[in-house]
């Protein structure tokens, strides 16, 4: 276990950063699991100069470390995070601009996408109400390139603010958006390591990102976000915790992942107090006390299993932490 005591503390940081600083904080609330251990060290940032204090702390120290944004794709290891948590929940601004005659509409990476479109709607905004009912935050959705009813956030997205590493520290740089860069969950900002929750230097880190809008029909932006999140509801998606879609999609399968597991006859199938959802094969549910190990044992029963009945492999949708 990593412990930081108070005279480290003193040291490394000025006295009001040293506030924002927790030891050994349980993270399973901040997961939509709700599975997961302790963190020996939980930072949680309010402004852009916190996290860059933070992301310097942990590279000097060489400490370990992951960052947590909303929790809804992530899956935390029930032995928790051995070394820091950086969570972005307290970077949650969100502003209107307009220039040259476009609106645009700026996010921090930890507000929430149901606030961004709630924040678009009371403004009359369109181009994300196809995202209403979206769990996590802004700077996840951009990382993974959310897609939801055939629209990427890749589609709606104009520029992107990210603090990128290297041996003289990290510095803030502004990506404007190249379609080309961007495929089906898929983002320029995932390290090729594969390794998507990890701070090691190998990826940026979104700050905040800007999306195109237009002033729109109020009362038909509103139904269209009405209509997602009661087609999401009526679906499961908020039923038991979970993290919604285990597996990617995959046009070669010729059928999305879930109906592969249906096929399969893998629907309800339990490990533990996990669950592949008996409404629908691409969900794991936590049905009480599921732990880490009952997901990943269970995802792993699944790939076997399509597999041996239909040679397709299953990739993992999930972020696995630590």
């Amino acid at each position: 276990m990593f412990n930081l005591g108070e005279k480290e503390k003193k040291n490394s940081f000025p006295v009001k950063f040293c506030d924002i600083i927790q030891k050994n904080v349980k993270l399973s609330s901040f997961t939509s699991f709700k599975i997961g251990g302790n963190a020996d060290i939980y930072i949680r940032p309010s402004s852009q100069d916190e996290l860059v204090a933070a992301l310097m702390f942990i590279h000097a120290e060489r400490i370990p470390a992951i960052l947590l944004g909303g929790g809804s794709n992530l899956l935390i290891p029930d032995e928790g995070i051995r070394g820091a948590v950086i969570h972005t929940c307290r970077l949650n601004k969100i502003l209107l601009e307009e220039s040259a005659g476009h609106l645009f509409v700026q996010a921090e990476a930890g507000a929430l996408v149901q606030d961004l479109t709630e924040f678009c709607a009371e403004h009359g905004l369109t181009g994300l109400e196809d995202f209403a009912g979206l769990p996590g935050t802004v700077g996840g959705a951009v990382f993974m390139n959310a897609r939801c009813y055939e629209k990427s956030i890749s589609d709606v997205l104009f520029s992107v603010s990210a603090l990128y590493f290297s041996e003289k520290g990290c510095t803030l740089q502004e990506y404007n958006c190249r379609k080309e860069d961007w495929g089906y969950k898929q983002s320029p900002f995932q390290p090729s390591n594969k390794r998507y929750a990890s701070l090691d230097g190998n990826r940026p880190v979104i700050v905040s990102a800007t999306f195109g809008v237009e002033q729109g029909d109020a009362i038909l932006i509103r139904n269209i976000m009405e209509s997602r999140i009661t087609d999401r509801t009526s679906k499961g998606h908020f039923k038991l915790p979970s993290a919604g879609s285990v597996f990617k999609n995959n046009h070669a399968f010729g059928k999305p992942s879930g109906q592969l597991i249906d096929e399969a006859g893998l629907r309800g199938l339990r490990i533990g107090d996990a669950q592949v959802a008996p409404w629908h094969g691409n969900f794991i549910v936590n049905t009480g006390s599921a732990t880490a190990r009952d997901v990943v044992e269970l995802i792993e029963a699944v790939q076997r299993q399509v597999k041996d009945k239909t040679g397709f492999e299953l990739e993992p949708e999930i972020i696995f932490a630590g």
